[in-house]
């Protein structure tokens, strides 16, 4: 049987497959958690009942999507913030926290990064640009280090917000040239949880490093 991993749906104002609406998962991001073993398994952003419909999945992966409102960390607003959503910032919001105070192995990815640091009381910059459609390499220790087995990695990034303040019990395990955090783990957690802020299911494919990181979320789980 595969480990179930839950990763929450982003909404869409359309897709080509579809007549209205939808709400989507990145297949590059699937693909990656279905190669690793595991049964990805979208789920709907809706408020409440989040600890009882996590308890039937095996771990749970943050993906990317749009910025958090500013609202939320207390930052300024900016006309560069889009696609914000306040039934998706309350839903990662809880999944983030509860799947943090459970144990439940996470994977955090660009916003699940910024989203874990949120709901742990961290902030964010509001607008950092030069981070969009950006491959760069970045250092690696800790966690991430060892599970990738590298020191160094070729970072897919597409982001402009990112984190300013840490969220409690955060360290950093990586970072940019010009200090953008690029990786964080947790001290002291009830269970398993990385968070990067480059898109690792971009190069997953062909780049056995990055799919290490979807190899080590369905192990967990």
């Amino acid at each position: 049987m595969r480990p179930l991993i839950a990763i929450p749906a982003r909404f869409s104002a359309s897709a080509s497959a579809l007549r209205h609406a939808a709400e989507v998962n990145a297949r590059a991001l699937v693909e990656a958690v279905w190669r690793a073993g595991g049964e990805p398994v979208s789920i709907h952003p809706a408020a409440g009942e989040v600890a009882s419909r996590l308890k039937r999945f095996d771990g749970v992966l943050l993906p990317g999507g749009g910025d958090i409102s500013p609202d939320r960390y207390g930052g300024a607003a900016h006309e560069s913030v889009y696609d914000v959503d306040a039934i998706q910032d309350e839903f990662d919001l809880a999944v983030a926290g509860e799947t943090v105070n459970s144990g439940k192995p996470l994977l955090a990815i660009c916003r699940g990064l910024q989203v874990v640091n949120v709901a742990l009381g961290g902030t964010l910059h509001t607008d950092a640009p030069g981070h969009r459609h950006v491959v760069h390499p970045v250092a690696l220790s800790g966690t991430v280090a060892e599970i990738t087995g590298v020191e160094k990695i070729d970072a897919s990034c597409y982001h402009h917000q990112h984190i300013d303040t840490l969220g409690a019990g955060l360290d950093v395990t990586a970072r940019a040239a010009d200090g953008t955090v690029e990786a964080v783990e947790l001290t002291g957690s009830a269970g398993w949880f990385v968070a990067v802020q480059w898109h690792p299911e971009d190069s997953a494919a062909t780049d056995p490093a990055q799919q290490r990181l979807f190899d080590a979320l369905v192990g967990q789980a």
